[in-house]
């Protein structure tokens, strides 16, 4: 008769799937987020750090037994951005400023999407983080939506009822991106071919993430949400895009029909989307001005932009006066502070202006790439194996998330490691599920 295994016996770490870390990776930003002194969020997260060791794990399995090398094709799209961001580096303001961004880029660009691709082994393991990111949501959500009820979320008009999860008023778009990504991930798995149980599941919670996720207020996750949304219903099949989106929407008209004060300020927010151009509200403004501002350095670097980190410096001699000073914060544990507007809230138009139209072209390259491949994976997967589609769904939405999300914001703040990990899984997905799917499930 077999002994069980104590809960963490050596033996039992070794049965766990190689993509367990990055499944840690994700838990750690159910974390709460601590302010740093001066009100903003701490440089470096726990995430993180562990998501640096699951890349160094990942470097010695390859070193010691050449564990599933990359081709030539992934490697030559994943290290594409390597050449813009070489050159900005070198053109940093300061060697320091240069190597940190450098850092930076490749961890989320190039090395965690990497490590993922190589650790995750077939749709089991592309499942396993899939459902990570819908728990993180989940647990992100339910705290958002209790701050909404209770008002005691990050200041919004007045009222502190804008939901932020753990990430404080510091980072008012981490638990919008985390509930937006999780919410992708359970209609990719909604949509697929699993059993019933599992499919129903998946969209229960889909439907539920729909309330945190208004009440964050984020209307840049609202637009790439919806938009990813969309490309998965239409992926899905043009009749399950019809039934699945009119039980959708009808869901949306319930849940925010019951949100009674909270309906108004929705709708107006709503409506901000589209009258921006006639009334805009200074934050508006305030992204209008760093935009242009973005836009008159790369006209003066056209080819290798400012430097990697030289945004800040150059905004000033850039921007209009309509600029203000600082963004407010307050609430959700914080006390008031006014932030410094340090990046343009555009990942297309931070990357021109500082690494040029070298590295935008190399960035907007290799994301360009993945789309591509992806969907025709997606096209083979539904003639030749219809039961990984949900993955396919799942790793195309959340590719398509970020890629519309970047053009409302940028890098930053302790939810940027899973933007690193969703671009592992659209790489896994468009330049390594064919050729490393183990046996199915």
């Amino acid at each position: 008769m077999s002994q069980a295994l104590p809960l963490w016996s050596a033996a039992r770490v070794r049965r766990l799937p190689p993509v367990a870390g990055f499944v840690a990776v994700v838990a750690l930003l159910a974390l709460p987020v601590a302010p740093s002194a001066d009100g903003g969020a701490q440089g470096a997260h726990p995430a993180d750090a562990v998501s640096a060791l699951v890349v160094l794990y990942c470097a010695l399995r390859l070193v010691r037994d050449r564990h599933r090398p990359l081709s030539a094709t992934t490697a030559v799209v994943l290290g594409l951005p390597v050449v813009g961001l070489a050159l900005a580096a070198a053109g940093a303001a300061s060697p320091g400023a240069g190597l940190a961004g450098l850092g930076r880029y490749l961890q989320v660009f190039v090395l965690v999407p990497c490590a993922v691709l190589l650790l995750v082994r077939g749709r089991d393991d592309v499942r396993l983080l899939a459902w990570s990111l819908v728990g993180l949501a989940l647990w992100q959500g339910a705290l958002g939506t209790h701050q909404f009820l209770t008002g005691t979320g990050a200041s919004y008009q007045g009222e502190r009822i804008r939901a932020v999860g753990t990430f404080g008023a510091q980072d008012v778009m981490g638990m919008a991106t985390v509930v937006s990504l999780g919410l992708v991930c359970a209609a990719g798995l909604a949509l697929g071919r699993a059993p019933v149980r599992q499919r129903v599941a998946a969209a229960g919670c889909a439907v539920a993430l729909l309330v945190p996720l208004a009440v964050s207020f984020s209307r840049g996750a609202w637009i790439a949400t919806a938009v990813a949304l969309a490309a998965q219903l239409v992926l899905a099949g043009w009749r399950r895009a019809l039934t699945v989106g009119a039980a959708v929407l009808a869901a949306a008209v319930v849940l925010v029909g019951g949100l009674g004060l909270g309906s108004a300020m929705l709708q107006e927010r709503l409506g901000s989307i589209t009258q921006v151009a006639d009334a805009p509200d200074q934050s508006v403004i305030d992204r209008y001005s760093m935009w242009a501002a973005a836009s008159g350095m790369w006209r003066e670097h056209p080819l290798t932009g400012v430097g990697l980190k030289g945004f800040p410096d150059h905004r000033d001699s850039h921007a209009s006066l309509a600029l203000s000073s600082g963004s407010e914060t307050d609430g959700a544990g914080a006390g008031y502070v006014r932030q410094p507007l340090l990046s343009p809230h555009n990942m297309y138009l931070l990357v021109l202006a500082e690494q040029g139209l070298i590295g935008l072209t190399a960035l907007a390259g290799s994301w360009l790439a993945l789309l591509t491949l992806g969907l025709r994976r997606l096209v083979t997967a539904r003639r030749t194996d219809p039961a990984v589609l949900d993955c396919g769904l799942a790793a195309l939405g959340l590719l398509t998330w970020q890629l519309t999300d970047f053009a409302y914001a940028d890098i930053g703040g302790p939810s940027t490691v899973l933007t690193a990990v969703c671009l592992g899984i659209a790489a896994w997905w468009a330049l390594g599920a064919a050729a490393r799917e183990v046996q199915g499930p």
